[in-house]
């Protein structure tokens, strides 16, 4: 790496050795934790401010974050729609996120993310999936994703 790329690199990041990104991601969710301390938001509060950071999405993200959304609330009526570090996602009853979506431009990546976290029912041995990468939502990704989602909340 030259000088130029390694001094650039090291000015977008701090000391902490924490991106931009990722400073902006843990901002959001310290925002989101103030305000669902403030007041316990309703599933249609959940649901509008996942709806909100939808619309800030490029495509082809955003299409495939709104089929997602739709698919997720039509089928698995009782995960209520949040945000969680500024990504739409879809938590139980207790409030725990089971399952997120994140865009490709959160974190510069080169796909988009669907993953669950440790409080869905995904387990299958010693080892399993937990995040998949998605270049394109298309009829078979939906079904997996709806097999997915319906056995991590059983």
């Amino acid at each position: 790496m030259s000088a130029d790329k390694s001094t650039t690199k090291k000015a977008t990041q701090k000391a902490d050795g924490f991106t931009a990104e990722e400073r902006a991601a843990m901002k959001e969710r310290a925002k989101e934790l103030k305000a669902e301390a403030r007041a316990k938001k309703s599933k249609a509060d959940g649901e509008s401010d996942l709806l909100a950071k939808i619309a800030e999405m490029p495509e082809p993200d955003r299409g495939m974050a709104e089929r997602i959304h739709a698919l997720i609330k039509a089928n698995a009526p009782t995960l209520s729609p949040k945000t969680w570090y500024g990504m739409p996602a879809y938590a139980d009853k207790d409030g725990k996120v089971v399952c997120f979506f994140q865009s490709a431009a959160k974190f510069n990546a080169r796909y988009a993310t669907f993953g669950f976290n440790d409080t869905a029912n995904l387990d299958d041995g010693t080892m399993w999936a937990t995040a998949f990468a998605l270049k394109a939502l298309t009829a078979d990704a939906e079904k997996q994703i709806l097999a997915l989602v319906k056995k991590a909340v059983n």
